[in-house]
């Protein structure tokens, strides 16, 4: 069966404050960049649009708000290794549900700020138990 690779890029405005020693800093705002690297899984006919809208639609609650004021950033605290652990979560069960693989996703709150999840050996660990 031929798998094909796909990447997705989405942008989200939003602010975010931190915790640090217990002590919250100072509100402030980034333009996200959201990269995933994705894995169809059934060759078949590919929708983009149909995948982007869903994505977007998830990733709309996010957009021009301050995330500490989302759950689950009420509580969690909301830094970038946070929240990128939250989408991988989130997108990943999203994208399985339309038959879709999430190899990795690179969340960025700045141009030279990244922080990457590799989730490629979860994906052949899958593929090799079946």
């Amino acid at each position: 069966m031929k798998y094909n690779q796909y990447r997705f890029k989405f942008y989200i405005n939003a602010t975010h404050a931190i915790y640090i020693n217990g002590v919250l800093g100072q509100e402030h705002p980034h333009t996200w960049e959201i990269t995933m690297h994705t894995l169809k899984v059934k060759d078949d006919f590919i929708a983009f649009d149909t995948i982007e809208k869903d994505i977007e639609k998830y990733l709309h609650r996010f957009q021009d708000v301050s995330i500490n004021q989302v759950e689950p950033f009420t509580t969690l605290n909301p830094t970038l290794e946070n929240i990128s652990h939250y989408f991988k979560e989130t997108l990943q069960q999203l994208l399985f549900e339309k038959r879709w693989l999430l190899l990795s996703i690179e969340v960025s709150e700045t141009p030279t700020r990244s922080y990457i999840i590799d989730i490629s050996d979860e994906v052949k660990e899958v593929q090799a138990s079946r």
